[in-house]
């Protein structure tokens, strides 16, 4: 990995940004059923986001973030209307930042900075200004424009055709597994944010606490079983700074 990174690549949900803050704004509208709601919400709008792609029916990340929370409100058999539809899935404008997230973006500057999400356009610059990371990036990218999600090869293409860079000149961050193969796959510099504790998962199996957390964090813990491992792993995105610039390779 001798190349000259020119640009860092952030995904925002999961990485950058706490999908799971959603929580709070779940709870208040379902008692008791917030945190099974959340998590399930989350795997089913993943999952849509890849029938879609596969079916060649592109519906926008925000269309799919009410129909995935639709199904999940269906299944568990929960009273709702379309208004409350609307109000709960607005909480992914206002997520909260992963306190690494600013240290980070602020530190790798003056290199170019820039998100690439599933998220839609208006998702995605909602987001950014209400959590005030809007200034700390060079570019906001919405897989919108290739109409196609991660971990599509068209959707990483778009870092070439916006940024300017070549493949081999990014360095692509991301917690999620099925980015990290995609991005890995596409030929960027791939680093993995580990940012399930593998111990806490250890502790739960000891206890026999198998709940939807638990399901969750083992869905997230460990590098996937394929042949795109991530070229580095960190605990944190404070740890990405330091690490580029010891082994040499930042622009």
């Amino acid at each position: 990995m001798g190349q000259t990174i020119k640009a860092f690549v952030f995904d925002a949900y999961g990485t950058l940004y706490d999908v799971r803050s959603v929580e709070n704004a779940v709870e208040l509208a379902f008692p008791g059923r917030g945190r099974l709601i959340t998590h399930v919400w989350r795997m089913k709008q993943l999952e849509y986001s890849w029938l879609a792609t596969l079916m060649s029916r592109y519906e926008d990340f925000w269309c799919l973030t009410l129909r995935s929370l639709e199904y999940t409100l269906h299944s568990l058999n929960l009273s709702f209307n379309e208004q409350l539809l609307q109000d709960i899935a607005s909480s992914y404008l206002n997520l909260t930042p992963f306190d690494d997230a600013r240290p980070c973006l602020e530190r790798l500057a003056p290199l170019t900075r820039a998100i690439l999400s599933n998220g839609s356009r208006s998702m995605l610059s909602s987001l950014a200004v209400n959590s005030k990371l809007d200034r700390l990036f060079d570019h906001i990218v919405s897989v919108d424009a290739n109409r196609a999600f991660k971990p599509a090869p068209q959707a990483y293409a778009l870092i070439e055709a916006v940024l300017g860079v070549g493949r081999d000149e990014v360095a692509f961050v991301s917690s999620n597994g099925f980015d990290i193969c995609g991005a890995k796959s596409f030929g960027f510099t791939v680093v993995r944010v580990a940012r399930t504790d593998t111990a806490n998962i250890a502790g739960s199996l000891a206890e026999m606490i198998v709940d939807d957390l638990f399901v969750f964090n083992l869905m997230r813990a460990n590098a996937e079983a394929l042949n795109y491992a991530a070229d580095l792993t960190v605990g944190s995105l404070a740890d990405i700074p330091d690490l580029f610039e010891d082994r040499g390779f930042a622009g």
